[in-house]
């Protein structure tokens, strides 16, 4: 097989997740156009400058060195089609629509080099349906590419394939993530959410649906279910900020329109939570509005009430006990939490039980094998262990 020589790599989308992927690219020293939209008023760049600018404030900083985002090279759909031309490799990076991803498909596919590897960074939706719209010489070179948030510093890409993506289009965009780009790479099928979505927010989901059977606080729930449990820092509220709640949104969206009960028979728990309603209506989607779940008010953190709809103080931990219970080996810490009195420890075991439940019923329809459900769940969402490792060494 013959190298895949990036030289050029278009991102189409300023959005969160393009300008930050544009900014790894940079990173990594690969060149990179960033397009998004001409705006109503002002620069035809107007867009793509203010993204970029954003880059540099943005913590955890996107960029190795923050100078590099003038490496960026800017342009919109109306002016700069034409550049296209110079890339080996497009990554659509627009909001969660199918409509919308589809539109831009074709405009673009009439100015893509006749061997670049086209790829969609959509979060869920069907990459088979995406593929759709493309004249039928492109259709082979189109697949997933979802890179997770922050882009930088989440090590998963996962690579989704169409019955039309010829094979090693994935093998030559697999190595250039790995070695260019310094990424961990699954195959993942076309279902809805792919591995670490599926899984991770169903996980996410079911979690908030203990929150409130058991009537904990956010931030007790992120010091339980964070670093304690072997999972990312930040918890499960804290990550959802990160993300960004209206992202989240979308992603529960695709589960809710693309499964069923039939389906999933996990299906009555991707009902949206009245508190992630409440902060969406309210505009406060995470760390990019300043507020979500959290918000922080000079030095203090505070957390969201859903019964006032205001910020209260926050920082509350969980109870020590529980601390000492997650340093147990596994079979002697998942026995002890089965058998708590506690609703921190019942809510510990509901949301574990959870976990081994979905992974074990949806394992034979999303992945290849168990392996690469448990390295989605680390590489994507931050755990040090996935379900099937953790089940697996408790016996």
């Amino acid at each position: 097989m013959t190298r895949f020589n990036v030289k050029k790599v278009a991102v189409l989308g300023a959005g969160v997740m393009g300008a930050q992927i544009a900014a790894h690219l940079v990173n990594c020293k690969v060149p990179v156009i960033l397009f998004d939209l001409p705006p109503k008023e002002g620069p035809k760049n107007g867009i793509v400058m203010r993204a970029v600018d954003g880059l540099k404030k943005l913590k955890p900083s996107p960029l190795g060195v923050t100078e590099d985002a003038a490496l960026i090279q800017q342009a919109n759909y109306e002016e700069h089609m034409e550049l296209l031309r110079d890339c080996d490799l497009v990554i659509e990076a627009i909001a969660e629509r199918m409509d919308w991803k589809l539109d831009l498909y074709k405009k673009i596919a009439p100015f893509l080099a006749p061997h670049a590897i086209v790829a969609s960074n959509t979060s869920g939706l069907s990459i088979t349906k995406l593929s759709e719209v493309l004249p039928e010489e492109i259709k082979p070179r189109f697949c997933g590419i979802h890179f997770f948030n922050p882009p930088r510093y989440m090590l998963l890409v996962e690579l989704i394939n169409t019955p039309t993506t010829e094979p090693h289009i994935l093998d030559k965009l697999e190595a250039f993530v790995t070695s260019a780009l310094g990424k961990c790479v699954v195959r993942a099928k076309d279902t809805p959410n792919f591995i670490a979505n599926r899984v991770g927010i169903a996980g996410m989901l079911a979690t908030m649906k203990e929150v409130q059977n058991f009537g904990l606080s956010y931030d007790v729930v992120d010091d339980l279910s964070g670093k304690k449990l072997g999972r990312a820092n930040s918890g499960t509220f804290r990550t959802a900020d990160v993300v960004g709640l209206d992202t989240m949104a979308h992603v529960i969206k695709t589960l809710q329109d693309t499964l069923s009960v039939e389906t999933d028979p996990f299906y009555a728990s991707f009902a949206t939570p009245e508190v992630l309603k409440t902060l969406l209506e309210m505009g406060n989607l995470g760390q990019k509005t300043k507020a979500g779940f959290f918000k922080k008010v000079g030095r203090d953190i505070l957390r969201f009430d859903l019964a006032s709809k205001t910020y209260v103080p926050g920082g509350e931990k969980a109870d020590e006990v529980y601390t000492r219970m997650l340093k147990k080996p596994a079979g002697e810490r998942l026995q002890l939490l089965r058998n708590s009195e506690g609703a921190q420890g019942q809510f510990l075991w509901a949301i574990l039980r959870n976990a081994f439940h979905y992974a074990a019923v949806h394992l034979g329809t999303i992945a290849d094998n168990a392996r690469d459900v448990d390295f989605c769940m680390r590489w994507g969402f931050g755990m040090k262990q996935g379900p099937f490792e953790l089940w697996q060494e408790a016996g």
